[in-house]
């Protein structure tokens, strides 16, 4: 396979290395080898119990990190073998870009961030950079999972100057406007397709949204009409499938075509080519007002429902109380994090908190709050 990448993919042989020096892999590739230790890491596992939008008590066939993870990687992986980029590579990133995610998802990241303010602050891509280099514990001669420079680049897909001034190689990119490998630009927008998307799918199978406010959104409108006239009689559950297929077969060729184009305009021979040129993989001008639509609707009739705002102001309150609980009292902790705790109490807590599952934050939180015995 890697005899078919193009010359400006991540080819195995060429990466930056890893930061602890390991011997070769006999039967994988670098980044196949990177692949299997995120699918096999704890924090992976964590990610079926961590929030998309709906947290996870609230139903069995909503999506959670770990179903929207493989749903990124495989789209990901489906558009890299088009463009003869690295599959393995991109599959890596796209299993490990919401490992750093907090539970409660964006409710529970914004009221880390706001705890955190006076500390650092919280970002959940530095995070998921973090649990790979750091919180794994598995390996006897090393922290993290010990991941190739280009996964770990993927994974950053955004850093303050602040924390890139810090994280040397790594964070240049940010400071100097280079940008990152097709791998990881790939990754990123394989992401968007993936969560706008699904999300209208949970929205109207949660009955939060429906499909006559949809009829607004160009984007899924011109593909119910296309569906309905294909099949009069079809019923609401295969009509919402139909639909949203056609909606991500339709983002995919765009950015395909305009990846394409732009290829072919600035002629990239080399990842160095690739660091140093524009933008490359992007929708078309016309596809990114679409999405950009459908996802501002998103916004206002589904994450910020009335519902899913009791469930965000909730999460925020659990965050914030064990927050302020571990920081009063450090003895609270677990025994493995409290000697970590006396070198950075803050940053400490942080971890412990981001690294929690849903039902494992409520948990917690009725262990230290709630008078009556479990």
């Amino acid at each position: 396979m890697t005899s078919n990448l193009a010359s400006y993919a991540i080819h195995p042989d060429q990466t930056k290395g890893r930061r602890h020096k390991e011997p070769a892999a006999q039967a994988r590739t670098e980044f196949q080898r990177d692949r299997d230790r995120i699918v096999h890491s704890t924090g992976f596992r964590r990610l079926e119990y961590k929030t998309q939008v709906f947290v996870n008590h609230e139903g069995d066939l909503f999506r959670t990190r770990l179903t929207h993870s493989l749903e990124v990687a495989q789209i990901g992986r489906s558009i890299a073998r088009v463009l003869a980029l690295n599959e393995d590579l991109t599959e890596a990133i796209a299993l490990a870009h919401d490992l750093g995610h907090t539970p409660f998802g964006h409710a529970g990241q914004d009221a880390l961030h706001e705890c955190m303010h006076d500390h650092g602050g919280f970002e959940h891509n530095l995070q998921s950079l973090r649990v790979v280099d750091q919180l794994e514990e598995h390996y006897a001669e090393f922290d993290g999972l010990n991941l190739c420079y280009e996964t770990r680049e993927g994974i950053l897909k955004h850093c303050s100057k602040e924390n890139a001034q810090q994280l040397g190689e790594l964070g240049a990119r940010f400071l100097n406007g280079r940008r990152p490998s097709l791998e990881a630009q790939l990754a990123n927008l394989a992401d968007e397709i993936a969560y706008n998307n699904h999300d209208v799918d949970d929205g109207l199978r949660s009955g939060l949204i429906t499909l006559e406010q949809l009829a607004e959104v160009e984007l899924f409108e011109r593909h119910a009409v296309i569906v309905r006239k294909a099949y009069p009689e079809i019923n609401e559950r295969r009509l919402v499938h139909e639909i949203v297929r056609r909606m991500i077969n339709a983002l995919v060729m765009d950015l395909l075509q305009t990846t394409q184009q732009r290829i072919a305009d600035q002629k990239p021979h080399s990842i160095e080519d690739v660091r140093n040129c524009g933008e490359l993989i992007a929708f078309s001008d016309s596809m990114r007002a679409e999405s950009k639509a459908l996802k501002k609707f998103l916004y206002d009739n589904l994450y910020r429902h009335y519902r899913v705002m009791r469930m965000s102001e909730k999460a925020k309150r659990i965050i914030r109380d064990l927050f302020d609980a571990f920081m009063q009292e450090p003895r609270l902790l677990p025994t493995q994090h409290q000697k970590k705790a006396h070198e950075n109490l803050s940053r400490t807590v942080a971890d412990y908190i981001a690294g929690m599952t849903d039902r494992y934050a409520m948990r917690e939180h009725r262990r230290l709050f709630a008078v009556e015995e479990e």
